[in-house]
């Protein structure tokens, strides 16, 4: 059985290499895996070896438009693995503001941040570039490549799966048996973006049942696939 350097205490909460602090990094220079490389440049080996979990988070996102330049984000959630739920959506104030959506957006990267993993559904298509979109129209900071693990569900479900469609509702029934997503009236979206509380509550509503789909789709499928480090 291998043995390994024991664990300082400054180094269990490190999850992503981009985020190390002078002192973790000179450690992970100093220390090697069982393939003789610096954990440096195998740091896959270092959260393996010490048993560090990923913090995932699960998202998504309704929006006034499918386009960022013409739409733009009407609410966010993001489920975490022990079931909290963090979401913010767009006021009558926001709008009033002038700056639309902007603190909608800046609240949704900051707590993405928190995270080391962000799981969507065809999120490499939609919900990431929309977000980094609008970030960058009111010149808000949005991480950068290899800041952040991205995993799209939908791709897990086209390239596992034989479906007649991959669409989440479609994967959560075959998978868990039913879906708890929920139908919304046109004029309700077209309302929230007018910053309307009872429309608005309706689209959060969809939201906020969107995300424990989406996690129970992850975790069926992970067996059949390989969790990559594609950054967001």
């Amino acid at each position: 059985m291998q043995v390994y350097t024991p664990l300082p205490k400054y180094m269990k909460n490190l999850t992503n290499i981009k985020k190390a602090t002078n002192q973790q990094y000179q450690w992970l220079y100093e220390n090697k895996c069982q393939h003789r490389h610096k954990y440096t440049t195998h740091f896959s080996c270092f959260l393996k070896n010490y048993n560090i979990k990923e913090r995932i988070g699960f998202l998504d996102i309704e929006t006034s438009n499918l386009k960022a330049n013409f739409g733009i984000v009407l609410c966010w959630c993001i489920l975490d693995e022990k079931g909290n739920l963090y979401e913010d959506w767009l006021t009558k104030q926001d709008i009033l503001s002038g700056d639309e959506d902007k603190r909608v957006v800046e609240a949704c990267i900051k707590t993405m941040l928190n995270f080391d993993r962000i799981v969507t559904h065809f999120g490499t298509y939609f919900d990431i570039p929309f977000l980094r979109t609008r970030a960058l129209m009111h010149s808000l900071s949005f991480p950068e490549y290899g800041s952040l693990w991205h995993t799209d569900c939908w791709k897990m479900a086209k390239k596992s799966l034989c479906l007649h469609s991959n669409r989440q509702d479609c994967v959560a029934e075959a998978l868990q048996g039913k879906t708890i997503k929920t139908r919304i009236d046109h004029p309700a979206w077209r309302k929230a973006t007018f910053g309307d509380k009872k429309a608005m509550k309706e689209v959060l509503d969809h939201c906020e049942h969107d995300v424990p789909d989406l996690k129970k789709n992850f975790y069926s499928l992970i067996p059949f696939c390989n969790l990559v480090r594609s950054s967001i």
